[in-house]
């Protein structure tokens, strides 16, 4: 990835927050790398270095500024192919693959030679694959020891270290700093059994509308929207929880709340928080392709989802019925085939089912709790596909393959599938052109015509979908 020196300075004179993710500045004289929202005195042009990631910085000799923290730097949302397959990458890598895992079986589960997926990871960060797993691990650790009171060999295993000794050794070396150091130098404090993160953006951010959005369709005992907060439970992985995340009144910028019983999954837990709450736009782009569309709610986001499959169910169980049945019978399903959880709001009380646990039920059993046939077997077949591996429903899906299998399965037709597009693989240019809302926002009957006016908002059609469903009083999906 190619970085213009004169550009990148004159965002980092200006503490330009639509840059801040999108490259990170290294200064030689001081060994530092920060964010281009960095307020620390801006240094000469001739010292400074320009990298496209965190790794590239640190595999350059640099040291993460303590002041701009890298860490909290948002991501970037991905359109093209090399930056969609870094995106998926760094998805399994945060979900635990290559603590065990090689590079090789990475690849492979991403449909990829290693050699290819070696040559994106260079041409989009500047770095290879275990670089960039051993920055953001370092990274993250740096992370728990600044924010949380986790002792320091949690914190080793929760950022993905197979031991402690090695964790030490790497972060001295880099960092020029023991662990121990960072942690005193820090001085924290937090609740017992709950740790805090800050998750950072670009504004604008519209909260209210994307909180609005959630909450009509929240599935009753795993999420909640109270007092402007986002509340769910959590199954990642064989960890149980729950968390909440509300926005940051001082700063561009989400807290996150998180159980004790989720520190070891806190990597993947923050990328599903990510995910949901799209932070990762880059609504200054967007705005500009979608022109007039997005004048009046500059700060909309995609709305993600943090489990595919739970997507999947919710959608199913919403065909051709209002939003507020879809939401009881959602619950009805996940306390009838879901975990019970011990949380602290009582509106939370249960976990979503595995597509395994699904997977392993009869329609009828399904139909007992007031889901017709067809739906209880569509369900059922989405369940089967994702136990199995004949299908994924996450970011890093390849979009074409997934939406063919999609339309395989029975019960999903298109709406199905480019809605699941648009929330579980947070493709951004889905869209439901089936859809009643859409049609209704555009003024039109005919799905075709639908299609070809929304060829102008190529590649983010999926956020003219939220833009269009927000123009109207009361959304039908």
């Amino acid at each position: 990835m190619l970085l213009d020196t004169e550009r990148c300075y004159q965002a980092l004179q200006a503490h330009d927050a639509r840059f801040d993710g999108r490259f990170f500045v290294g200064v030689s004289s001081t060994g530092i790398y920060c964010r281009p929202v960095c307020r620390a005195k801006t240094p000469r042009i001739a010292n400074c270095r320009f990298f496209p990631s965190a790794a590239a910085a640190e595999s350059s000799g640099f040291r993460p500024c303590i002041r701009c923290r890298p860490e909290l730097a948002p991501g970037n949302a991905a359109v093209d192919a090399g930056a969609r397959l870094v995106q998926a990458a760094a998805g399994l890598i945060e979900d635990g693959l290559l603590i065990d895992g090689s590079v090789e079986e990475l690849a492979g589960q991403l449909g990829v030679t290693d050699r290819h997926l070696r040559r994106v990871f260079r041409t989009e960060l500047g770095v290879s694959p275990v670089q960039f797993v051993q920055t953001q691990r370092l990274l993250l650790a740096k992370r728990l020891l600044t924010d949380t009171a986790m002792p320091v060999t949690d914190v080793a295993m929760a950022s993905g270290f197979g031991s402690l000794r090695r964790f030490n050794t790497l972060f001295r070396t880099r960092y020029r700093l023991r662990p121990t150091d960072l942690r005193k130098a820090a001085g924290t404090v937090e609740q017992p059994g709950m740790l805090e993160f800050s998750l950072s953006y670009r504004p604008p951010l519209d909260w209210e509308a994307l909180l609005a959005f959630l909450a009509r369709r929240t599935i009753a005992g795993v999420e909640h929207v109270q007092d402007g907060a986002y509340l769910r439970t959590a199954h990642v992985g064989t960890h149980t929880g729950w968390i909440a995340v509300m926005p940051d009144a001082t700063r561009a910028a989400l807290r996150v709340a998180v159980s004790g019983s989720l520190s070891r999954a806190v990597p993947a837990v923050l990328a599903r928080v990510k995910r949901v709450f799209d932070l990762g736009c880059d609504p200054q782009r967007i705005g500009a392709a979608l022109g007039p569309l997005a004048l009046r709610r500059p700060g909309l986001r995609l709305p993600g989802t943090f489990d595919g499959f739970e997507a999947a169910v919710r959608a199913i169980l919403g065909q051709q019925i209002t939003v507020r049945a879809a939401h009881t019978i959602a619950g009805r399903f996940a306390a009838a085939f879901g975990e019970p959880v011990e949380a602290p709001h009582a509106a939370l009380h249960c976990v979503f089912p595995s597509a395994a646990r699904v997977a392993a039920l009869a329609p009828s059993d399904i139909a007992q709790i007031g889901v017709v046939s067809a739906r209880a077997k569509a369900i059922i077949a989405i369940a089967a596909a994702l136990h199995e591996g004949r299908l994924r429903l996450d970011p890093g899906a390849d979009v074409d393959a997934t939406l063919r299998r999609l339309r395989e399965l029975p019960g999903v037709g298109e709406w199905t599938a480019q809605y699941l597009a648009m929330r579980a693989l947070g493709w951004p240019d889905a869209f439901p052109h089936t859809d009643y809302g859409v049609l209704k926002a555009l003024a039109e009957k005919d799905p075709g015509r639908a299609l070809a006016h929304a060829e102008q908002w190529r590649p983010w059609r999926a956020y003219a979908v939220i833009h269009l469903w927000n123009s109207l009083e009361d959304s039908h999906t």
